[in-house]
């Protein structure tokens, strides 16, 4: 089982996100050139050229013709996927951290951080009559943190009426948009949230948390279900869409990874039994720690993008879909 070994960037990888069919993967870089490439084959179909510093955010829309990205640069900006141009372009206060669009398509979050007096901010766009006017338009709403926290993973609800988000302290919130709420918050992280991906129907999400563990969600009532536990930070975690599995990606931290060996360092992708909580597999392959993990929509093959600056794309074999957990 030879992976595709995507190379393009000069830089850690920060996000990777397939789009719904699933030919298409579209990662970001502290490079500044978030990519696009095939899947299938691991061509590099294009590169978005616009952003100033390290790109923190990718999501690309239900109908893959609009690509939302967030940078280092102060910045937020919209891109045609086909062409590459940039739509429109949002000045912010500090980094955008997270971005990303509605399950409809119609609207778009993004999150600033914390930094140079400014409190972590998060807006909520419209993006449906978008053009070079966007910059001045003012946002549908906009929800200040308190002083303490700053955002650093999100996620849209059910029916768009809802944002998750996860914070640096390691508490999750869910935000009712209509009423301008929060209505929700849970403490059962106990370090920064790096990651949280939603299950394939939506009735749940998994985080991934600095704190060594993993983390299992009731998307509406943030009930913690289950705990997947590690050695090593969780940078990234992802719901398998066909089976009861969870695959996991971290590592030792980056800043660390020069005095210790790869064995060492943990930076394989670790596969978790959705319902028993229990480790049945490892892939080696990153030197250096994973930074973002995505299953691929039909399952059956998942991507990794690493601080070494490549996306691996892994296929399963025939045996991983014969194996039954006794």
């Amino acid at each position: 089982m030879k992976p595709l070994m995507l190379q393009g960037h000069e830089r850690a990888i920060t996000q990777i996100k397939y789009n719904r069919e699933g030919d298409l993967i579209f990662s970001a870089a502290k490079d500044s050139k978030p990519s696009v490439w095939f899947s299938l084959n691991g061509e590099r179909l294009g590169t978005y050229n616009g952003h100033q510093g390290v790109v923190w955010c990718v999501d690309v829309d239900w109908t893959t013709t609009r690509l939302i990205t967030g940078s280092g640069d102060m910045s937020t900006k919209l891109w045609d996927v086909e062409t590459g141009s940039v739509l429109g372009s949002i000045p912010c206060t500090s980094s955008t951290r997270t971005a990303n669009f509605s399950y409809s398509g119609n609207q778009a979050s993004y999150s600033t951080d914390k930094a140079m007096g400014n409190n972590c901010e998060l807006f909520i766009i419209d993006v449906r009559n978008i053009d070079s006017s966007i910059s001045n338009q003012s946002p549908v709403l906009k929800l200040t943190m308190n002083q303490q926290t700053k955002i650093t993973s999100m996620l849209w609800g059910a029916l768009d009426e809802t944002v998750i988000t996860g914070h640096d302290n390691g508490s999750i919130r869910i935000w009712d948009l209509r009423a301008v709420k929060e209505l929700n918050s849970v403490n059962d992280h106990t370090s920064v949230i790096n990651d949280m991906q939603m299950s394939h129907d939506g009735t749940m999400f998994v985080s991934a948390s600095k704190d060594a563990t993993a983390k299992l969600f009731d998307s509406e009532s943030l009930m913690c279900l289950k705990t997947y536990k590690t050695e090593r930070p969780v940078n990234s975690a992802a719901i398998s869409p066909i089976l009861e599995h969870v695959a996991l990606g971290g590592g030792q931290e980056a800043m660390e990874v020069t005095t210790t060996s790869t064995k060492a360092g943990k930076f394989d992708s670790r596969f978790f039994h959705l319902v028993y909580e229990e480790e049945f597999a490892r892939v080696k392959g990153h030197f250096g720690p994973i930074n973002s993990l995505a299953f691929h929509p039909d399952g059956r093959s998942y991507a990794t993008g690493g601080e070494d600056g490549f996306v691996r794309v892994q296929e399963f074999d025939a045996s991983y879909y014969e194996f039954v957990f006794e």
